[in-house]
């Protein structure tokens, strides 16, 4: 029998440990579903302070080591976790990880603190004995990895055979910082600090380092792999991209149907599921009692960073014109103050048409996507997108841009043949978004809409998928 390959999974965040955002629930998923295919993988992520207690009680630490930072040198220690799938490694660091948050946007050396982990987990394949077939890091903190087995490491045996992976989530995010500073903690020789190499408008970019030197390089849906080639959505790195195009491969992302099922949420008034629907109009009221919305109006949800890249602008000019096709809206989410201020005047203005609750509740993040006959999701770019298959498991209609993972998930509807999971629109303006609503409504009013909410909670979007063409990725990596 062959031996399983080896992966060393390296991420920023990891759930249920340590998480902002999306990454997290990748970090958190994806690694398992490789382990039932039969892999042996590994992931690595910082300690955190914010990692709770019942996880740190569980922990058992395996080794202590220094890394060597330019003249610096930092203590690491390295602790690890069994729960039954991955082993998941942790690495210690109380100056750089010991701290009040995960991510500092306001700190001075963020670049530092994540230069010091991608080192950090290099040194760390030694001292725990774990050499990978395959290191596969994701988005910037863990870009420097993936250089610096390249650029420092590639002439040291147990290195040298290593194939790296790097998942870009969202190419806005790069981790740029000026290269002196880069040069002196991470040695990296001035030979490098060129424009085909590393140098980025006279910094260093981490991320641009890891789409250079990776072997393969994926992100999350096959279009936001062709949209990230072009000026449009290419954040400045559509050349880089375009020159590794052959290299580059679009997987769509999964959702954990455990995790997201309304046959089992203890967060929802009452249960249902696509056998049993009718529970999901109880949710509807009950939601509207909560939020102080009217029951007998289209419910649309929105469960969302408020930000720009999510629509916003487009929701802000069309809002009246919403509000004149009778219908609610249900806002959970947290981000820019002018948003947050905005739902909070519409609020207002349009009680009980509109509410808004700012920050994140998961519970009743569930109970929207529960009690929403409609899920709105209009974003400028969107990588993936999980908040879509969550809406599509309970019942709730993705209205979205066609763009990133909602086009590769949401099939329009298709009135003539009833085919379909949702309603989008191309174009990135409020009138093409309000043609798409228009189109949710008329279905709404009409008799085949819950056939469409039924087929749109038996629609499946698994890891299972998604895994197993990355395991095929490896493979073929693993045999270059």
């Amino acid at each position: 029998m062959p031996k399983p390959i080896k992966i060393l999974f390296v991420a920023s965040e990891c759930a249920p440990f340590a998480k902002t955002g999306g990454l997290a629930d990748v970090a958190g998923a994806l690694p398992k579903a490789l382990a039932q295919l039969g892999m042996d993988v590994r992931v690595i992520l910082p300690l955190y302070a914010a990692i709770g207690a019942k996880y740190r009680a569980r922990m058992e630490k395996i080794c202590e080591f220094t890394v060597t930072l330019g003249w610096r040198s930092q203590s690491c220690g390295i602790y690890t976790l069994c729960d039954g799938g991955p082993t998941y490694y942790f690495v210690e660091n109380p100056f750089y990880f010991g701290r009040n948050y995960i991510y500092g946007a306001s700190s001075n050396d963020e670049g530092e603190r994540f230069a010091f982990f991608s080192k950090a987990v290099l040194e760390a394949m030694g001292q725990i004995g774990f050499f990978p077939h395959i290191l596969h890091a994701n988005d910037w903190q863990a870009a420097m990895s993936v250089a610096l087995v390249r650029l420092q490491y590639a002439a040291l045996p147990d290195y040298r055979k290593i194939k790296t992976v790097f998942t870009i989530h969202n190419l806005r995010y790069q981790g740029v910082f000026e290269w002196p500073f880069m040069d002196e903690l991470l040695s990296i020789g001035g030979e490098y600090f060129t424009e085909d190499k590393l140098e980025y408008y006279g910094q260093i970019n981490f991320m641009k380092a890891a789409l250079l030197y990776a072997d393969l390089i994926t992100t999350v849906s096959p279009t936001y792999a062709q949209e990230i080639q072009t000026p449009q959505y290419g954040e400045t790195l559509d050349g880089v991209l375009s020159a590794r195009r052959d290299s580059l491969f679009g997987i769509l992302n999964g959702i954990d149907e455990a995790l997201s099922d309304p046959s089992a949420d203890p967060a929802l008034s009452v249960n249902f599921s696509a056998e049993r629907p009718e529970g999901k109009a109880a949710c509807k009221v009950a939601l509207a009692e909560e939020l102080g919305l009217r029951p007998d109006w289209p419910m649309l949800g929105m469960v969302t960073r408020l930000t720009e890249q999510k629509g916003l602008d487009l929701v802000e000019e069309a809002m009246d014109a919403l509000m004149r096709r009778e219908v609610c809206l249900a806002v959970l989410g947290s981000g820019e103050a002018r948003y947050e201020e905005m739902f909070a005047a519409w609020a207002n203005r349009y009680p009980g048409w509109v509410a808004i609750r700012c920050g994140y509740d998961e519970a009743l993040a569930s109970r929207i996507y529960a009690g929403a006959d409609f899920f709105l999701m209009p974003s400028r770019y969107e990588p993936c997108g999980l908040a879509q298959l969550i809406a599509l498991r309970y019942g709730a209609i993705p209205i979205v841009r066609e763009t990133g993972g909602l086009r590769d998930s949401i099939i329009p509807y298709n009135r003539y043949t009833s085919e379909g999971l949702g309603f989008s629109f191309a174009q990135y303006s409020a009138q093409d978004m309000l043609a798409a609503v228009d189109r949710g409504l008329e279905a709404y009013y009409g008799e085949g809409f819950p056939t469409l909410v039924k087929r749109a909670m038996e629609a499946h979007f698994t890891w299972g998928d998604s895994a197993q063409k990355y395991a095929a990725l490896y493979k073929k990596l693993k045999k270059r």
